[in-house]
């Protein structure tokens, strides 16, 4: 097993250090530290003087890779690289172009983006399973039938239009709920039960759909008949045995929003004002906060790949026969 989950970890570092690359690229080469600067100051005629001091105040008037007029190791350590994208695997995130620091906003942040993710990651599982296992129980019925349009319905519209309109509907006409805001503490509930019931109803349409073709094809492999020959209800096959055996592709399915829970949904922290990694990230865009943006991008990155990790581990669990492969 410790040797199954050191193997996995070492698949995922050549991923991080592809996605450190990249991201170096995208923000140093592509789109050079004068076109920030130009950026950030916001002037259509900016003075060569002026870019230069901008550059100099946040370090980026330094070579990209090599330093021809450093010695010995600082060749290396004075340049953007090393400063700006090497610090970003031990977490040092640095300051943004703002002059806060990077991952003191981080951890304050995380923890409204965990509060909202969570329960609706949570309850929306249960309910979709709950919902895609009745569709199943009752297959070629009206109310299999029923559910499927019903599904495809909440599909089709836009995930704005249901924070709107439950802002609309709970926040300003029945008056029940606060429209956006945060608080800390217990007070926070009341402004986290309109996000998460939204959050959970609509992802009831593509969630509920997705589960429902699992199960389906798990109930016609052969221990299912096998289960029915015995004997077993319906309703026993389907939790006892068909749920079980198709928590893999579950599991594979939960891995997908994994990195929310701490990143938080760009959407969702914006309309209803929750101070999270998510709106974090989107004033950060807005701004044009590149510091803020590359340090997102690479813990968004690094929080999937041990999503994945973790599913994997997850797996051995389920199923031994996983770990050795």
């Amino acid at each position: 097993m410790i040797h199954y989950i050191i193997r996995r970890f070492l698949y995922a570092l050549p991923v991080l250090m592809g996605v450190n690359i990249l991201t170096f690229l995208l923000f140093f080469v592509v789109n050079s530290p004068d076109d920030m600067a130009r950026m950030q100051l916001g002037q259509k005629h900016v003075t060569e003087q002026a870019i230069n001091n901008w550059k100099h105040q946040h370090g980026y008037d330094l070579p990209l890779l090599w330093n021809n007029q450093a010695s010995a190791q600082q060749q290396l350590t004075e340049t953007i690289f090393y400063q700006k994208s090497v610090g970003l695997f031990l977490f040092r995130f640095g300051v943004s172009d703002s002059g806060r620091n990077i991952a003191a906003d981080i951890q304050e942040r995380a923890l409204p983006s965990l509060v909202v993710a969570l329960p609706t990651l949570v309850l929306g599982l249960l309910v979709n399973i709950t919902l895609a296992l009745l569709m199943v129980l009752y297959r070629n019925s009206y109310l299999e039938y029923g559910g499927m349009v019903l599904c495809v319905i909440l599909m089709s519209v836009s995930s704005l239009f249901y924070i709107i309109g439950g802002q609309f509907v709970f926040g300003k006409m029945l008056n029940l709920v606060p429209i956006s805001g945060y608080d800390d503490g217990f007070a926070a509930i009341k402004f986290l039960i309109l996000p998460v019931i939204i959050g959970v109803f609509s992802g009831i349409g593509s969630g509920v759909r997705w589960y429902r073709t699992l199960f389906l094809e798990e109930i016609g492999k052969d221990y299912v008949r096998t289960a029915r020959a015995k004997g077993l209800t319906e309703t026993a096959t389907l939790f006892r045995h068909v749920l079980r055996n198709a928590l893999i592709p579950i599991l594979t399915g939960v891995v997908v929003v994994l990195p929310m829970l701490f990143m938080g949904s760009l959407i969702m922290e914006s309309f209803f004002s929750i101070p999270g990694l998510g709106s974090y990230t989107i004033d950060a865009i807005n701004s044009q906060d590149f510091a803020i943006v590359r340090a997102m991008v690479f813990l968004g990155s690094v929080l999937y790949v041990f999503g994945l990790l973790l599913t994997d581990i997850s797996y051995t669990l389920v199923d031994p026969r996983v770990r050795l492969s």
